[in-house]
């Protein structure tokens, strides 16, 4: 592990940790703390993401700033789909699924217009940065 991924990695732990101590008050409305399955170890894994709202979806995008690969939180979801979701002091079962095409560039667009961080971070990297939907748990409304 480089010296980037370590302190990208010892920031999101602060930044979980804070939020759940806060009952969500940490760094406004738009984060959420995403749980995924590690797709190796099957232990719980929890990551603070920018959130758009869409409707009753939460969005979510494999950003990593521009890095060359994606995020690992991506592959747990990719190999698992059922998430929990923490907004605020909410916590709630939903599921997760990559959009593709017409419909990831519309609400890729919309991530660039909350923060135009995001279009640098896609000048950064050659891959095509995924943006998850979290739909919420049909079993669980």
């Amino acid at each position: 592990m480089g010296l980037g991924e370590t302190i990208f990695r010892v920031m999101n732990n602060g930044h979980t940790r804070w939020y759940q101590t806060m009952g969500g008050r940490f760094a406004g409305r738009n984060l959420l703390l995403l749980t995924t399955t590690g797709r190796k170890s099957g232990r719980q894994r929890v990551v603070p993401l920018r959130r758009i709202e869409d409707g009753d979806n939460l969005l979510v995008a494999g950003s990593v700033g521009g890095a060359p690969q994606h995020p690992g939180w991506y592959f747990n979801l990719e190999a698992n789909p059922a998430v929990q979701v923490q907004v605020g002091k909410n916590m709630e079962d939903r599921t997760a699924r990559i959009a593709e095409g017409e419909e990831r560039d519309r609400l890729w667009q919309m991530f660039v217009a909350a923060d135009k961080r995001f279009a640098s971070y896609e000048g950064k990297t050659d891959r095509v940065i995924p943006v998850v939907v979290l739909s919420p748990d049909p079993g669980h409304e």
